[in-house]
């Protein structure tokens, strides 16, 4: 699914909105481009549904192109090239915005933007929120993280909140509304464990809590919760498991005694997972708990609407929906009368379906079975799943020896981030001799950097690759200054700072007034601007996809150009005053650029490094 397609019952987004000139020109360009293949297709007869508009091929200097003659040459029975070439030769540049020339190249047509199209970049890119897309209308809820909350964010599962916060930044940049919400599990048997294990042992039974902070000290209960299940008299262990179905049966009964009990030790070791991960930082619009779709009586309306359904069975003392597409049942009700996980989250689900117009899960590649049968089951209760969409993430591992790991507990986010900014903390002590720039760093300013850098590196370095694709994090590549990575792209951002703090500028000055663009005519300059220019495209897809790393890919090849502008072109000392004028006006889109799409990958922007 497509954020823009059509969902009926919903507000449709077929397309972007028409943009203003200084608003997007790269969306005006496309807009354009797609106008004149359709224009040119009509008129030669042909159906215009696939217009095959996409980046040129590698080596064409073009800024878009189109593959419309392969589709066309069965049907115009003639070679590409020659439907290509005839396809051209109908489209008059000078009818469409922004588009200079049109060339066929073998079997491309070939889109080349004009100098307006250069000019109105450099004007638009020195606004602060160049970048980001108009009002889409739509309205999207994320939920990402909701981490169990059982102790301290395992470093494992650290590309969940990383994830799931860059995609949620990327869709409010293309101009959704959107909602960042925790689902926390509040009622399952591991929290009904805990609350048993934190009303029964003392705190001198437990070892010194591994951080001064809530979720280390109250884990302490919860592990020595499961080790007396796993470990004590079996006369014992029935006793406690008396007590935790009788927690269980509470919940499922609306018990508001038991819900303040469960919830004091939820909300304790949840507000300790906060402050983790703020650290990245991940913050929440809203943390919903399952329990609540148990106490207004959503879960029990889910449940009898599921027992009515031609696929429900009741087997092996369970009521389950017989799904033959799954290689297991789903079950949705215990012979004890209470839901499951997936019970409650299908109410959650409908809740979400009647409050957002699309709705947005970021998982681990462990819940794709739990993800497919919830979307079946939508389904057969009546829900348009078109308004759903998943992104699956595998999981994050270290190399070995890379870090120490405490015993027993593994290794957590909060250690993955000490280590970073440790490491970070070395490497920008170790170059402040070697500095150019004299801005008189002090103690403050370095532990500032170090956590720009050492946190933007972690979540850099994870949010850059596909999702799909397991990650072992890599300390040498991730905290690199002159590899693709998050320093390598900071220090573009420093750089540009320092070039307009030493023009006398302050860093929110856009120096473009008046400036002359028509200057910048070295292909240096002219690649920065096209590439400045590309950001709103890159938003729009990454977007649309899903996929944050489309956005990390680009401030890669930003920082290529940028640096390669850098070498070339003198900006302090550049031959004229006009020229010098309209290059610190590259310099300041060019930080806009820079630090919107690292924002939008939660990655900070030093002003110096």
């Amino acid at each position: 699914m497509d954020l823009r397609s059509d969902s009926p019952g919903r507000r449709s987004e077929t397309h972007l909105p028409t943009l203003a000139a200084t608003d997007g020109m790269y969306l005006a360009f496309r807009e354009s481009v797609r106008d004149a293949v359709a224009d040119a297709l009509d008129a030669a007869g042909y159906p215009t549904d696939d217009l095959g508009v996409e980046d040129p091929p590698d080596g064409v200097d073009a800024t878009l192109a189109s593959s419309v003659a392969f589709r066309l040459a069965s049907e115009a029975q003639a070679p590409p090239p020659q439907v290509a070439t005839e396809l051209a030769e109908t489209i008059d540049a000078a009818d469409y915005e922004y588009v200079a020339a049109v060339r066929a190249q073998g079997p491309y047509l070939n889109f080349f933007t004009d100098d307006a199209y250069l000019a109105d970049t450099l004007q638009g890119a020195t606004a602060p929120d160049w970048g980001h897309l108009p009002d889409r209308d739509t309205s999207v809820v994320v939920e990402h993280t909701s981490a169990n909350p059982t102790g301290p964010v395992h470093v494992g599962r650290a590309r969940n909140p990383i994830i799931g916060d860059a995609v949620a930044n990327v869709l409010d940049a293309a101009g959704y509304d959107v909602d960042r919400h925790y689902y926390v599990n509040d009622a399952g048997r591991q929290m009904a464990v805990f609350t048993w294990a934190y009303e029964t042992f003392d705190e001198d039974d437990l070892p010194e809590p591994e951080r001064p902070r809530a979720e280390y000290e109250m884990v302490r209960y919860y592990r020595k919760g499961n080790d007396f299940l796993e470990n004590a008299d079996p006369a014992e262990v029935d006793e406690a498991e008396a007590e935790i179905e009788a927690i269980l049966q509470g919940l499922e009964a609306g018990d508001e005694e038991v819900y303040e009990r469960v919830s004091e030790v939820v909300d304790t070791v949840l507000g300790g997972m906060q402050q983790c991960l703020a650290r990245l930082p991940a913050e929440f619009d809203e943390f919903v708990k399952e329990t609540r779709f148990m106490r207004n009586g959503d879960t029990d309306d889910v449940v009898e609407r599921l027992q009515d359904l031609d696929c429900a069975v009741y087997e092996e003392e369970a009521w389950q929906l017989d799904l033959p597409e799954f290689e297991k049942n789903l079950v949705f009700l215990r012979s004890d009368g209470t839901s499951l996980y997936t019970t409650r989250d299908l109410a959650h689900h409908e809740w979400k379906f009647s409050h957002y117009d699309r709705a947005v899960t970021v998982l681990g590649e462990d819940h794709k079975l739990q993800a497919g049968q919830l979307r079946a089951a939508l389904d057969l209760l009546g829900n348009d799943t078109d308004q759903l969409r998943n992104v699956i993430y595998s999981y994050v591992d270290l190399p070995e020896g890379g870090m120490s790991t405490r015993k027993g507990t593994g290794v957590d986010l909060d250690d993955l981030l000490d280590e970073s900014i440790a490491r970070a903390r070395e490497e920008v002590e170790s170059r402040l001799e070697g500095r150019l720039r004299d801005d008189d760093l002090d103690a403050e300013d370095v532990e500032r950097i170090a956590r720009q850098v050492g946190i933007g590196a972690v979540r850099y370095d994870i949010v850059s690759k596909q999702p799909t694709k397991g990650i072992t994090f890599e300390w040498d590549r991730a905290l690199d200054f002159e590899a693709q990575s998050a320093p390598y792209v900071q220090y573009v951002h420093a750089r540009c700072c320092g070039i307009l703090e030493e023009a006398g500028l302050t860093i929110e000055d856009t120096a473009v007034g008046d400036v002359d663009a028509s200057v910048l005519d070295t292909p240096e300059e002219r690649d920065l601007l096209h590439t400045i220019a590309r950001l709103e495209g890159v938003v729009d897809r990454a977007a649309a996809d899903l996929e944050p790393h489309r956005v990390a890919t680009y401030t890669r090849e930003f920082a290529e150009t940028f640096n390669a502008f850098y070498r070339e072109c003198p900006v302090l000392n550049a031959e004229d005053e006009a020229v010098r004028e309209a290059r610190l006006a590259l310099v300041a889109a060019s930080r806009h650029t820079v630090a919107n799409a690292l924002a939008m990958l939660g990655v900070a922007a030093p002003e110096s490094m």
